[in-house]
């Protein structure tokens, strides 16, 4: 088997089929706009359950497996001979050979979770191939399959670049667009800040904006989305466009990025709208200096319009799906210099950041590193602690790369010390567990989100109960046994199970707390057995659960 059999830049478009033996149904499209990241392929539907064969897109080999909690769960990569790799992810099982090797691997390591990358020679497939069934595990909201393309550098690719089959018939939504001023000298309608839009639907089905004022550099942005057909589910654009006088100064395509870049898309968009308001605005120009998302492929003058005094404009954002269908949106301008009614707000505090250097705060307590270039811009940073909360800022200015927050315990015991962690305030105002690390008299988490952290003791123990047996019971025509486990502190760090001493693969669902033992592993020598599972939280406390069950093989 060759690596690469075609240049990549050569999109084949016969060479991958369907994933699925069911028709293309969307739920998710390639750069659509998530949390913190770009979508990285398509999200398949499966027709609201698990258990639909998943088939290799076309011949090459096993080359990565993942069995994860979270993220994609049980996921499978196959390496072909064009150089390109495609990835299945939130699987409920694979094929019985993948399965076959990939528990022995568990069994070697005794890990549930595990992370393998077999030899080309080991795990070859063929196109059409059952590899795996169809599922819902890592971080999936749903039934469904994600699937990838990645190049041989590992960038990520647009599926429906190679021809994959997907009804779509529907034009964009445009649900709201906004005037943004660049700074404190330019203006919209008399107005420093960000401005909305008020558009009405032509009998041509454009958009037409009311006419706004405006004078200096602005930008424009708008909250949009697509539907494909047979899904009501609202996905994103595949590409937008931004014309001044009828000249491109604005494109985005989702065609293709890499890993490294998704994170920037708190940048594209109006990140301080999306937490206070649970809008995705994809804003037509870059305004922050270490935006340089591969996604652009035209920018002249960073999007932004200089609007001068008397003169006219005519501004027209097209929003595409991958198949063509579009919505245009044209907004005039009259250009006027005039008073500024509405200057930009600017909440000044005793520590202003620059966004090129690096910053610390600092007290008798904590200390809070942020190096450079972790934040886009400049800004005033508030920050308090009263009663024991941390205040670092507020989670409406996004962070590009991790801090560092410590904390000085050297008042605590060594006692309490060792059930101490630190938590962070979700939106919903619960405390919840952060990656926690000690050194000397400090405990210290890294973190990519401001907002409200705290030390908390947590002495509670993980629970274990039986889940679909009793103590003692005949098990001989179950297939599986199952125990429930909780932890309401720090969260569930790890567990281990065996039966009469020998560890046993048990699937962990973190969704429902379920650990699953399937009969099938291995055989049983007897009839009376003992299960005994160890479950340990995050700040090591531990809870051994034994029982007995009788099983006849």
């Amino acid at each position: 088997m060759t690596n690469i059999a075609f240049p990549q830049d050569e999109i084949a478009k016969d060479y991958f089929d369907n994933p699925l033996e069911i028709p293309l149904v969307l739920s998710g499209t390639f750069g659509e706009l998530r949390t913190n990241h770009f979508h990285a392929g398509l999200d398949i539907k499966t027709q609201k359950v698990s258990g639909h064969k998943v088939l290799a897109s076309a011949d090459g080999y096993v080359s990565r497996i993942n069995v994860s909690l979270w993220g994609y769960g049980n996921a499978l990569y196959i390496t072909h001979p064009n150089g390109y790799t495609t990835v299945y992810a939130h699987l409920q099982e694979f094929s019985p050979k993948i399965d076959a090797y990939v528990r022995k691997k568990q069994y070697e390591k005794e890990s549930f979770t595990i992370r393998l990358y077999p030899k080309s020679s080991e795990l070859k497939v063929k196109k059409g191939e059952v590899i795996a069934l169809s599922g819902n595990s890592g971080s999936s909201g749903g039934p469904h399959l994600h699937y990838e393309i990645r190049d041989v550098k590992s960038n990520i690719l647009n599926p429906m670049l190679f021809g994959l089959n997907v009804p779509d018939h529907k034009n964009p939504t445009i649900q709201n667009a906004f005037a943004y001023s660049k700074n404190g000298s330019s203006q919209v309608n008399q107005s420093s800040e960000n401005v909305q839009l008020v558009f009405n639907r032509q009998y041509d089905g454009d958009l037409l904006a009311n006419p706004i004022t405006a004078h200096g550099e602005i930008g424009f942005g708008i909250n949009a989305y697509d539907r494909l057909d047979g899904a009501i589910n609202r996905n994103g654009l595949y590409s937008l466009d931004m014309f001044v006088n009828g000249e491109k100064v604005f494109q985005f395509t989702a065609d293709k990025f890499s890993f490294d870049e998704s994170r920037l898309i708190n940048s594209y968009i109006d990140y301080e709208r999306l937490i206070k308001l649970k809008q995705r605005v994809q804003k037509c120009f870059v305004d922050h200096e270490i935006n340089n998302l591969s996604l652009y492929k035209k920018l002249t003058k960073n999007g932004f319009i200089n609007i001068k005094d008397s003169l006219e404009y005519t501004v027209s954002i097209i929003a595409k799906d991958f198949e063509g269908n579009e919505t245009k949106l044209i907004i005039p301008i009259n250009g006027k210099k005039d008073s500024i009614i509405i200057p930009k707000k600017v909440e000044k505090t005793a520590h202003f950041f620059k966004a090129d250097q690096a910053n610390t705060i600092k007290d008798s307590v904590i200390t809070a590193y942020f190096p450079k270039n972790i934040f886009y811009e400049d800004f005033y940073f508030d920050y308090s602690r009263e009663n024991g909360i941390v205040k670092l800022h507020n989670s409406s200015v996004p962070v590009h790369k991790s801090f560092r927050l410590s904390f000085d315990v050297s008042k605590y015991s060594q006692e309490e010390l060792k059930t101490l962690y630190i938590a962070k305030k979700n939106r919903y105002g619960k405390l919840f567990y952060v990656s926690t690390k000690r050194k000397d008299n400090t405990l210290y988490t890294l973190s990519k989100g401001l907002g409200e952290f705290t030390l908390i003791n947590d002495n509670d123990r993980p629970s274990i109960k039986n889940y679909n047996f009793k103590d003692e019971q005949w098990l001989t025509k179950f297939s599986t046994l199952k125990v429930k486990i909780h932890d309401k502190g720090s969260g569930i760090k790890s567990y281990r199970a065996e039966i009469d001493g020998e560890w046993i693969r048990m699937a962990f669902n973190p969704k429902n707390g379920i650990l699953t033992y399937d009969f099938s592993d291995k055989a049983l020598e007897g009839t009376l057995h003992n299960l005994k599972v160890v479950v340990t939280d995050n700040v090591n406390n531990s809870t051994t659960f034994t029982t007995t069950f009788n099983k006849k093989n």
